[in-house]
This record gives C-alpha cells, structure tokens and sequence, in this order.
C-alpha cells in the first residue's frame, strides 16, 4: 500500500450492542468532510470492478457497510490500495482528480458514499478498466 496525496483513511468507531451493531459514517467535524451533495449506497458483485472513474469537484468518503471491497486510487503516478470491510471499519476519502476503480471480493459488497457535492455528469471523467497498468489479477 503506497501513499497517494488527497487520499486519507479515517479508523471509524462501532459500537456493538446485542439487538443490532451501530457504525459510524461521518461527522460534520470529521477530517474529509467537505460539504454535503449526497449520499448513496451502491451494490458490487463479487469480483466484478467498477472503474475507472475521475471525478474533478466531488470528494468521496467511501465506507463498506457489507462485505469487503479492494479499492484502487490512480494519481497517475502511484497506486493506493485498501481492502474495507466490517474487521477493517475505515473511512476512505478521496479528493478531486484522483482516479478510483473498485472490486467486491465477497458474495455481497454494498458500499456507502458521503458524496460532497450532488452528482452531475459532467464533473466526471471515465476510462477503460485497462487504461492503466495495474495487475487486477494480484488484488484476489
């Protein structure tokens, strides 16, 4: 795992409980927190990988609420990688001009995005999955 500048991992803080867990997202106060779009969730199937996808005003704040998903961050120089999930419960923040590509390695895969601005098209940029030189068969 490299460091890649306008990527930040925040350890967020569960708190158990025998009717039913409770995990922290994101506060207003939270390092990353850079305004208020949007949040959704979104599904990935085991294996599959979305990406490659540049986005140039929003910031992500990316949070595995299900299963585990390997995240690659692109700066067109370096590679970041990180595997999230339930046993590492970490918020992963991306900031503008950073390219993203994901991939759900378990049977469900539903991640949450505290999104900065609201979505628009036109504020992003995709590319091939093969666009880059990054081994996608080393990240099983």
């Amino acid at each position: 795992m490299s460091r890649v500048d306008g990527v930040t991992l925040t350890p967020l803080k569960q708190i158990h409980n025998p009717k039913g867990d409770v995990f922290h997202a994101m506060k207003k106060g939270d390092e990353g927190f850079a305004g208020f779009g949007e949040v959704y969730f979104s599904t990935i199937n085991q294996n599959d990988i979305k990406g490659w996808k540049k986005h140039t005003e929003m910031t992500l704040n990316l949070v595995v609420v299900s299963g585990e998903v390997e995240f690659v961050v692109y700066n067109e120089a370096d590679f970041f990688t990180i595997k999230l999930s339930k046993n590492n419960y970490q918020r992963l923040t991306i900031k503008p001009n950073l390219w993203l590509a994901f991939r759900g390695l378990s049977d469900e895969n539903i991640l949450l995005n505290l999104a900065s601005i609201e979505h628009n098209s036109s504020e992003s940029e995709s590319v091939d999955l093969y666009n880059f030189s990054y081994d996608w068969s080393a990240i099983v």
